[in-house]
């Protein structure tokens, strides 16, 4: 059996290849990854990686907040 396609007779072995490609190479397509730039790379240290992320707060208190609630989960997880 064969569909009509563009006035041309396509066979279904082919349409089932065409789906299979398709499906196949957009996946691989998609898992392939890239290049990002905020991961911190290995060899960063701590405090580098902490100066290249941004605090977004929208007043100075609750950047001054943030910034305590790190430096405390950074000594709770320091004495564990």
């Amino acid at each position: 059996m064969s569909y009509i396609i563009f006035g041309r007779a396509i066979k279904n072995e082919y349409l089932a290849l065409g789906v299979l490609t398709t499906a196949i190479g957009g996946a691989v397509l998609s898992m392939r990854g890239g290049k990002t730039d905020s991961a911190p790379r290995a060899g960063q240290s701590v405090q580098q990686v902490k100066e290249a992320i941004p605090i977004n707060a929208s007043s100075s208190e609750e950047e001054r907040f943030i910034q305590n609630f790190i430096a405390e989960a950074e000594k709770a997880e320091a004495k564990h």
